[in-house]
């Protein structure tokens, strides 16, 4: 894993933090998403088909795919592992952060990228 804590640095400040209790669902895969997140404590699995591909942990961002897919569907399903604090990015933030931040633009690209990777060779994670 990643971490992409500068990224997440960037909006730590937000008002809006969003809690998720152990085992809740965050999104489901298949459904449309208009947000991403970045994870301030706790941690999160991605699962696909009910079976969880990775665990992400405080630092990292998920939930980025829908955001640069045309028809913004979700690829995974988010559950909290752990209680989680998170801020929720939406898209008019992200295409902002994206113009202005070169430095956020290239992390959630490489995190991203890493993402699809473990995903296509599940065993070299």
């Amino acid at each position: 894993m990643m971490a992409v804590v500068r990224t997440v640095e960037l909006f730590a400040n937000a008002d809006e933090h969003l809690t998720f209790e152990a085992g809740e669902v965050i999104f489901k895969s298949g459904t449309f998403g208009h947000m991403m997140y970045g994870i301030v404590s706790g941690t999160v699995d991605l699962q696909v088909d009910g079976k969880t591909v990775e665990t992400i942990e405080a630092g990292d961002v998920f939930g980025e795919g829908a955001l640069v897919q045309t028809d913004h569907t979700r690829a995974t399903t988010a559950i909290a592992q752990t209680d989680c604090q998170l801020i929720a990015v939406s898209e008019s933030r992200f295409k902002f952060l994206i113009e202005n931040t070169p430095m956020f633009a290239i992390e959630v690209l490489q995190s991203f990228s890493n993402r699809l990777q473990r995903f296509k060779h599940p065993q070299a994670a």
